[in-house]
């Protein structure tokens, strides 16, 4: 089984921090990155809160999500740091850390992957349904109700009937579910 406990994710942090210390702040890897302009902390700024140390912040962050991995930023670094590398690494720690701080994430994918599992693909109306009886908050639905009305009147959100499904799929997902939790 994959280690997945908080010290294998310090452990991690702080090999990251260790490569980011070397960082000269230029901002080249900010002005090389595609993404910059929608994440929350350039890449510039997440480097120079890795080494202030500013873990919080850094794994709350969404930048490291967005990031594309095109490698512009890595290519580009005066230092020749791997800052591709770095941000797959945030997202590791993140993915370790993140379910305990707000599982509403988890919740999200877990519902998504059970109806591709049950359909072949997602089928929104139940994918919603599910996801917001999981979250167990009766109001939740309501603050995307008028999305769900504008979608359904344009024809964009297919109002179906909930199904069992054909369950093709349980084979791959035992499969992956198996190789994810190999030794």
């Amino acid at each position: 089984m994959k280690e997945n406990t908080p010290s294998a994710a310090a452990d991690l942090l702080s090999a990251i921090s260790d490569k980011v210390n070397a960082c000269i702040q230029c901002g080249t890897c900010s002005a090389s990155c595609p993404n910059a302009f929608a994440m929350d902390f350039s890449p510039r700024h997440l480097w120079r809160l890795l080494q202030a140390g500013e873990m919080q912040a850094v794994l709350t962050s969404r930048s490291f999500s967005l990031c594309s991995t095109c490698y512009y930023c890595t290519l580009r670094c005066p230092r020749g740091l791997p800052l591709t590398d770095i941000m797959s690494a945030l997202k590791q720690v993140s993915a370790r850390q993140l379910p305990m701080l707000d599982p509403s994430g988890v919740l999200f994918y877990q519902k998504f992957l059970e109806s591709v599992r049950r359909h072949g693909r997602v089928r929104e109306m139940e994918f919603m349904t599910l996801y917001f009886s999981a979250m167990k908050n009766p109001l939740l639905p309501f603050q995307f109700a008028s999305l769900g009305i504008r979608l359904i009147s344009r024809k964009k959100l297919p109002f179906q009937l909930p199904s069992k499904g054909s369950e093709r799929l349980n084979a791959l997902f035992r499969k992956v579910n198996e190789l994810e939790n190999a030794p």
